[in-house]
């Protein structure tokens, strides 16, 4: 048995678990605690030693307890942690522990969506992202709402009131945030626009699970966005149009399945790194 922590460091926020774990993630896999905090122009480093600090405690251990410290995002160079993992690869294997019928996960962050396929055990089959400059990710849906007077907890709840939506055409998120910027001047309803962006957001995502194959099965949402209703909502009804039996989940701890997953990676890792007797060079 090992207690591992996870943090994952993204461009809006830093998400912090600690497990306990049993036989490198086969066994018995125990929550302890778990904490987000928005980074808001603070420095991500602090704050995630900040984080780090605080949910170690909230876990009841010390910093001496924790086996093995593993970032993942924005996290590779965090002087108190022990390594690091790709974020596809955490994202992966937390979205399988969180819902283990998972055979694919899309992780919807603040810079991109990236559609990821799995194996039971959270191996990474095969993936597709979107475009950095494209109009589907947590920072464009961001800078709407702060355009459109709501918050960023609204824009769910809102969508899901839509009538008569109409969707954003553009890739490109300057050129969307015009087209934003017309609707509201042709007085098209908060609630319209908002269920537009999400159909044409769904409609992308549901694009890349095409492309690697992704025709059934559940799929579980990922990333700063999995807990918006409203993209969700889009996403099962563009599942529809397109006619794929992919049946779309989210999970209330969907936000923290990078953090999760690295660690679940870093108990497996500690345990091959004792097999061997190298931990001291891991520490």
């Amino acid at each position: 048995m090992a207690i591992t922590a996870g943090i994952d460091v993204g461009t809006g926020a830093i998400k912090a678990v600690v497990f306990e774990v049993e036989n490198g993630g086969r066994g018995e896999i125990k929550w302890l605690s778990k904490r987000t905090e928005k980074i808001r122009r603070r420095d991500q480093h602090k704050l995630a030693h900040d984080t780090f600090k605080d949910v170690v405690g909230e876990a009841g251990v010390t910093e001496g307890d924790i086996a093995y410290t593993a970032t993942t995002g924005e996290a590779e160079n965090l002087a108190f942690a022990t390594g690091h993992f790709y974020s596809m690869t955490t994202h992966a294997r937390g979205g399988v522990h969180l819902k283990p019928s998972s055979r694919a996960v899309l992780d919807i962050g603040a810079l991109h969506g990236r559609a990821i396929t799995v194996d039971g055990r959270g191996k990474v089959l095969g993936y597709r992202m979107t475009s950095q400059c494209a109009s589907g990710s947590g920072q464009f849906l961001e800078n709407i709402a702060r355009y459109l007077g709501i918050t960023q907890d609204e824009i769910g709840p809102l969508s899901l009131q839509a009538d008569d939506p109409e969707k954003v055409s553009s890739i490109c998120a300057v050129l969307a945030e015009t087209d934003v910027i017309n609707m509201v001047s042709r007085q098209i309803s908060t609630s319209n626009i908002l269920k537009g962006i999400h159909l044409s957001m769904a409609t992308r995502l549901v694009k890349l699970l095409r492309v690697i194959k992704v025709t059934e099965g559940d799929l579980l949402l990922t990333g700063g966005l999995a807990l918006d209703v409203g993209l969700l909502a889009a996403l099962k009804e563009t599942i529809a149009d397109f006619k794929i039996d992919v049946n779309a989940f989210s999970h209330p701890d969907s936000i923290y399945a990078g953090a999760i997953g690295a660690a679940i990676w870093g108990a497996f890792r500690h345990e091959k790194l004792a097999q061997l007797g190298q931990l001291a060079k891991a520490s």
